[in-house]
């Protein structure tokens, strides 16, 4: 059960990283749409697992990959934009959200 202040700190952070990628302050998959579908933060607010969804890629693993390899930079620009709010900015862990790929596997097996 998160507490209410590790729920706060995550939807600053989706909120915050969302903008980052949308206005492309940080050069990772240029072209691509990246979205922040959920945050999870450790009890700590030590590290914080975002869940992405990506769109359109051909190998969404590989491009995980190239966001898990600029997480630094991402994080300098977070700490950049909500350094006020927050102490220590947490290190950032990028996992591939596939939810939306399983729905419109099960609707295309609906139809």
């Amino acid at each position: 059960m998160e507490s209410i202040r590790q729920q706060k700190i995550a939807r600053l952070l989706q909120k915050e990283i969302g903008e980052i990628f949308s206005r492309n302050e940080v050069n990772v998959l240029r072209g691509s749409m990246i979205s922040i579908t959920q945050c999870r933060v450790t009890p700590d607010l030590g590290i914080a697992k975002l869940y992405v969804s990506i769109f359109p890629v051909d190998d969404k693993q590989e491009a995980i990959e190239a966001l898990q390899s600029q997480a630094s930079e991402v994080r300098y620009v977070l700490g950049r934009k909500v350094g006020k709010q927050l102490r220590h900015i947490p290190e950032l862990h990028f996992y591939l959200d596939d939810s939306f790929d399983y729905a419109e596997e099960i609707d295309q097996l609906l139809k």
